[in-house]
């Protein structure tokens, strides 16, 4: 018997064991469990790397949004990467991309990871030798794969990501496909951009959140991606607007969010990819449920290419069950 990782919901410290939630019986509200990503799989996976032979057959998560802790350092080592260290932390949104894709395709199919988290010392490397690694790439942030699934051709793959308009997707006509929970966007040989200037100087500079899908009062957990140049600065102070029907923003809260490294400075200087994560707030107990973004501003710009803000992809707050049946 092993224990899943402790999670926080709403107040709750709850223990996962054996895929079931067992929370602190002193709480007078309800164990819950909620779906954590918009493209998510039956929480069943196939994995292996063909260069260092690590495999993961089985289910890393259990119910909507359980994830088993275990299955998913099994999984980090499949890519390369280790669960302990935060540069090197595979995105879950990302694995469960992946089991999206392949219940979708062929279901139960073998995923075949080629290239999985790389580090930006070795991402840096592959591009003095040539090779077709993007200065901003998503490898570097566990956001990335490149796959290969057998039964399915990676042409027929490159070809359903790009229709679903959610995620990255290249294809070089060669055996593998890459796959990354970016932007949504497509390339291949020919259009990829590598060794352009498309990244130049924090052009690409992006904000993700942990999760697609919240509850009111827990943490959400945000980092700068696709970093190209330092030193950032950032204003210290976010803001969450709200999604309207007619997608128009709505500027709800300002905030101050907690910074891993920054220091107490109106412009906290960033000068790696490591020092821009693990930024955290927690959300407001009485948010209403909804479509929201985040937007960060940027500080004392050197770089020329940088926009001067960015914001999060839409996430969505919803109520849980509970709450529902009160209201």
């Amino acid at each position: 018997m092993h224990l899943l990782k402790p999670i926080q919901l709403v107040g709750i410290t709850a223990l996962l064991i054996l895929g079931i939630i067992v929370t602190d019986t002193s709480s007078s509200q309800n164990t819950i469990d909620v779906s954590r990503y918009f493209y998510k799989g039956d929480g069943k996976l196939n994995l292996v790397n063909g260069k260092n032979k690590i495999s993961f057959n089985g289910r890393y998560r259990g119910g909507k949004g359980m994830y088993d802790e275990k299955a998913l350092e099994a999984i980090h080592r499949v890519f390369g990467a280790e669960n302990d260290k935060p540069l090197s932390t595979i995105s879950l949104r990302l694995i469960e991309f992946l089991d999206f894709i392949e219940d979708r395709l062929h279901p139960g199919a073998q995923i075949n990871i080629a290239s999985g988290w790389r580090s930006p010392k070795y991402n840096a490397n592959l591009r003095k030798k040539g090779k077709l690694a993007a200065t901003a790439s998503l490898h570097q942030y566990g956001m990335a794969a490149d796959i290969k699934m057998n039964g399915t051709s990676s042409r027929h793959i490159w070809n359903y990501v790009k229709k679903l308009g959610f995620g990255g997707t290249g294809y070089y006509h060669g055996e593998l496909v890459h796959i990354d929970v970016g932007p949504a966007r497509s390339w291949n040989e020919k259009t990829s951009g590598v060794g352009t200037d498309i990244s130049i100087h924090n052009k690409l500079i992006g904000l993700v959140t942990d999760y697609d899908i919240y509850l009111p009062g827990e943490m959400i957990e945000l980092r700068f991606i696709r970093m190209t140049s330092f030193p950032i600065g950032v204003i210290p102070e976010f803001v969450l607007e709200g999604v309207e029907k007619d997608d128009r923003l709505k500027e709800i809260a300002r905030f101050k969010p907690s910074f891993a490294f920054a220091s107490g400075s109106e412009c906290p200087q960033f000068s790696d990819i490591g020092q821009m994560m693990e930024i955290r707030w927690k959300l407001p107990s009485d948010i209403l449920p909804g479509r929201y973004k985040i937007r960060a501003s940027f500080c004392q710009r050197v770089w020329k290419n940088m926009p001067p803000e960015i914001s999060t992809p839409e996430f969505t707050v919803i109520l849980n069950e509970r709450k529902q049946n009160e209201n």
